[in-house]
């Protein structure tokens, strides 16, 4: 689709994207946010159309800063500071020497790139812009004649599949779509650091870390940092809650006093100061330091930016977002110790309901969760992330977001998600022993995030790292990267197959049995309770065949019938039934000759096995006892047969028909 849109851009006229069309499609989602009310008010002009001499970028960079319009997505804009910061990332989503008109190259189409699932991808857009009148209706530059905001924006808005779908977000995200790097959003202390730090009984709970200032001192002229608001403090400013402005800079000036005092730059998207307290112009805290500072420091705020110290910082924002800065050659810079982290893996992986999403550390079908390999060849720092991806059904092609988050609620954008790695001393080891450990880190808890990131110094040797959703059955897929200061590798690790595995070839007998757990009788729960035998037992046999093996494969499945919302843990053992016994009467002390364990949040669980001739009885059972449930057991036996050749020939194909009902109103 990209090449034929390149090559309708070369040819003759003017370039009309047919994927985003300038009508309603391309505005909105669902009509759910405030810019419905804009709808048959808005027209679509090219840049020329709406000043004289439009060009892409002004001969200034620094006066190329965006302004927010009628939409809410501050957390874009707050983003695209990075690329004014950074020339190499601006060339990176915009490619260099792109034709305005007046230029004989000029067809009105613009390209650009943006991040995706570890991959960057080619978004084509026309340049015809949403207008009030001859306006731009959203994000522009401060320069008016100057257009990369209002085309990029518009090509995130392709990528997302509406402009409405970007009403609200996280700035994190935005700069990861813009980067392909890592943004971590992290608690702003309160009159201080504060840490949580974790028990070792308490696992999950790990180091919540906090933002300090001088921490991002070596780093400061490569990241990016945006600040937050989370409600209305009611303080020196008028910026409401949920609401996103840049840190432009940030220095230790020293007073009069001679004492020492961080002031911070802040630039807000709506273009206005909008903020009070001692630090405005004509303000008392100008006064604290030599006035030629203070002049060359007044001097330096651009339209929408005002000065604050550190206290008025800490108690009017909630939370910062820092984007790692990244080099010429792509390699990212650690924000906690500006170290350069020169490598770099990504697997994609899945969660897959039945198979591989087994949930928090909680459920005992966490050991089913996907797992990887993380080797280390020398101590170094390390950075994991742990990035999820959910199509939309309209537009897969770019959209990130689900088709069904009308209210942008993260809960429904999102599975909580958490990322655990343990130290394993050798390849091979126990699993469930392993897990029963505390890991050595750990994001903290599970968060409705888009990523998370675990930072630590690792040393040499293999680390097992299992990402997961808090939800069993959660489906998604994910990206795994890691970013290193030391050579590292990552790696799958493959699941292993039944010890006893099935032949592929021969005939299969199947026998189904319906059960029901009740509570109070026969809902006995798992082996780890003295009522595991009131569970329904269903008896079968292998038969002593001469022809067969001295064993015969058999394959086992147990389908319980409630909805995946809301699934009890399941299991089977088998029992070898002993001569003279029947299966209600098992011994209580006899071991099981099979398991399917641990019990899964699932709704079917398998087991594939090779047992000798003789009486069976198998046990499906939910974990905890009293957990009530119908369910579906079959057993299926393979029969050996000797082989007969076939000489028979299909007379006439045999025609599939397909029938499609249509219900008449």
């Amino acid at each position: 689709m990209e090449e034929e849109e390149r090559d309708e851009c070369r040819s003759e006229g003017l370039f009309e994207d047919p994927d985003f069309t300038c009508d309603d499609t391309s505005l909105f989602s669902d009509y759910s946010t405030p810019i419905a009310k804009l709808q048959r008010t808005i027209t679509w002009h090219r840049p020329q159309e709406i000043c004289v001499s439009p060009a892409l970028f002004p001969d200034n960079v620094n006066e190329g800063h965006a302004k927010q319009g009628s939409l809410g997505d501050c957390w874009f804009l707050c983003a695209c500071t990075i690329l004014i910061k950074n020339k190499h990332l601006m060339d990176k989503v915009i490619p260099p020497d792109q034709p305005m008109c007046g230029d004989g190259r000029y067809r009105g189409c613009f390209h650009f790139r943006l991040w995706r699932l570890g991959h960057w991808t080619e978004v084509t857009i026309d340049d015809r812009l949403p207008c009030i009148g001859s306006m731009l209706c959203f994000s522009r530059c401060q320069t008016p004649n100057v257009f990369w905001i209002a085309l990029l924006e518009k090509a995130y808005a392709k990528f997302y599949g509406s402009y409405e779908r970007l009403w609200a977000g996280q700035v994190s995200e935005a700069l990861v779509d813009l980067t392909g790097g890592l943004a971590e959003r992290l608690n702003l202390a309160k009159g201080g650091l504060e840490e949580e730090l974790g028990t070792e009984q308490d696992s999950d709970r790990v180091r919540r870390r906090t933002l300090s200032l001088s921490l991002l001192h070596p780093v400061r002229n490569g990241c990016a940092v945006s600040c937050c608001t989370h409600s209305s403090h009611g303080g020196a400013g008028e910026v409401d809650q949920y609401h996103a402005m840049s840190v432009m800079e940030w220095l230790d000036v020293t007073t009069v006093s001679g004492g020492q005092l961080q002031l911070l730059r802040i630039r807000n998207p709506w273009g206005r100061r909008c903020w009070g307290g001692d630090w405005v112009e004509g303000g008392a805290g100008w006064s604290s330091i030599d006035p030629a500072c203070a002049l060359d420091l007044q001097g330096r705020t651009k339209e929408g930016e005002f000065w604050l110290d550190k206290t008025e910082f800490l108690s009017q924002f909630d939370d910062v977002t820092v984007g790692y800065p990244i080099n010429k050659e792509g390699h990212l810079q650690s924000i906690y110790t500006g170290n350069l982290l020169a490598y770099s893996h990504q697997l994609v992986g899945r969660w897959v309901r039945g198979h591989s999403a087994g949930g928090w550390r909680n459920n005992n079908s966490y050991c089913t969760n996907p797992k990887y390999w993380l080797k280390v060849a020398q101590r170094g720092e390390v950075l994991v992330s742990l990035l999820q991806h959910k199509k939309c059904r309209n537009n897969e092609q770019y959209m990130q977001r689900t088709a069904e988050d009308g209210n942008n609620t993260k809960h429904q954008r999102y599975q909580a998600i958490a990322l655990h790695m343990w130290k394993v001393e050798k390849k091979r080891f126990n699993l469930s022993r392993m897990l029963n450990k505390p890991p050595c880190g750990s994001t903290h808890c599970h968060a409705y995030e888009r990523e998370v990131v675990l930072h630590s110094h690792l040393e040499p040797g293999y680390h097992l790292l299992i990402p997961s959703a808090f939800l069993p059955g959660a489906e998604a897929s994910f990206l795994i990267r890691v970013f290193s200061s030391s050579p590292t590798s990552l790696s799958a690790l493959k699941t292993p197959g039944p010890s006893l595995p099935l032949e592929a070839d021969g005939e299969w007998e199947t026998s189904y049995f319906h059960g029901m757990w009740v509570k109070g009788t026969s809902a006995g729960g798992s082996r780890n309770f003295r009522s595991h035998l009131q569970n329904p037992c269903f008896q079968f046999t292998v038969c002593d065949d001469p022809a067969s093996k001295p064993a015969t494969n058999v394959r086992i499945t147990l389908h319980q019938s409630r909805d995946y919302t809301d699934l009890h843990a399941i299991g089977f053992h088998i029992y070898k039934v002993p001569e003279g016994f029947s299966e209600v009467t098992l011994p209580r002390d006899d071991n099981p000759v099979a398991s399917c364990v641990p019990h899964c949040y699932t709704q079917d669980v398998s087991l594939a096995c090779c047992l000798f001739p003789g009486v069976y009885a198998v046990v499906p059972s939910t974990y905890q006892p009293d957990c009530p449930g119908n369910f579906t057991l079959s057993v299926e036996r393979r029969i050996h047969r000797r082989v007969v050749e076939c000489q028979e020939r299909l007379v006439r194909p045999i025609q599939e028909v397909s029938h499609i009902s249509v219900m008449h109103r």
